[in-house]
């Protein structure tokens, strides 16, 4: 009997031979292929893994996974697999995978299979998952470089400190979940301390002691990596289950008009919801002016 993976590779084999899907085009992404075939997300995956493997298809950034041209990009069946791997292509290729198709895409089976390895190769550069992820966060949080020695005053900086953060995290939503599974206890990576310890600067020539530089900064932090955890959430969930945080909302809708016809609450029935909420890098500019306005009053 034949694999319910074997089958999926066997059907878009075939549509990429018929030209259905050409050189170039995006095939199915795993989370399309579970709704189409009903199989677990494993089964999509393997089946993916499995053409990257052969050549048929390869991962490009931002546009997940297209078909290749066998004829001159599938790789010689004799060229040494872990040729040009390092450890920081490994991470590099992982936080390609994590940014196309969501950090639950990324497992040690399907990165070996996009570096076109044997999984086991992998464990020479990283032990394990958690240090691989640690890494992947480590290079994504610091690539924009924070510039040395930096604005002097205490706002100039606590803003740039927070615009580069903000981008980070809207560049790759998969970070967010990483950083903050402990607000007062992230875990320990380079660009985090040097990040820290850059924006503790901006306190230099105030007043204020120690613990307050340091809960002010990590209440800064917070405020960033809250709304960065919304936009995880909202990434993660569409990528999981297709379905977008509008049509989340209009299949609560009815819920929603019950209790407010409800008369209980009298305020949100005045129209208050008729109110058009800005896209998240509005409220973040908006929030980010209430902390350090509010900061400045504290100065």
């Amino acid at each position: 009997m034949t694999a319910p993976y074997q089958r999926i590779v066997a059907d878009l084999q075939r549509r990429i031979t018929d030209g259905e899907l050409r050189v170039g085009e995006r095939v199915p992404s795993t989370r399309a292929l579970v709704r189409e075939w009903g199989v677990a997300m494993a089964t999509a995956s393997k089946a993916l893994s499995a053409l990257s493997q052969e050549g048929w298809i390869r991962t490009v950034p931002g546009s997940g996974s297209v078909v290749t041209d066998r004829r001159g990009t599938a790789r010689r069946r004799d060229e040494p697999a872990g040729l040009a791997l390092s450890r920081e292509r490994l991470v590099a290729v992982a936080i390609r995978l994590a940014d196309t198709e969501g950090r639950a895409a990324l497992s040690m089976r399907r990165l070996a299979a996009e570096l076109g390895v044997g999984p086991m190769s992998l464990y020479r550069y990283v032990p394990d998952k958690d240090e691989l992820l640690r890494l992947m966060a480590d290079t994504a949080f610091g690539a924009e470089e924070l510039p040395e020695p930096g604005p002097r005053h205490w706002r100039t900086r606590l803003e740039l400190g927070a615009r580069v953060q903000w981008r980070a995290y809207r560049r790759h939503p998969w970070l967010a979940p990483i950083l903050l599974n402990s607000l007062v206890r992230p875990p320990v990576i380079t660009s985090g301390v040097r990040n820290l310890d850059w924006l503790l600067r901006a306190f230099s020539d105030t007043a204020l002691d120690r613990r307050m530089r340091v809960h002010v900064v990590v209440t800064m932090n917070g405020y960033i990596g809250g709304l960065a955890a919304t936009n995880a959430f909202e990434v993660e969930s569409e990528q999981d289950t297709g379905i977008s945080s509008a049509q989340r909302l209009e299949s609560d809708m009815g819920l929603l008009e019950e209790l407010l016809a409800s008369g209980r609450y009298p305020t949100l029935s005045g129209g208050m919801l008729d109110v058009e909420l800005d896209g998240l890098d509005e409220i973040f500019e908006l929030g980010l002016k209430l902390q350090l306005d509010g900061l400045a009053h504290l100065l």
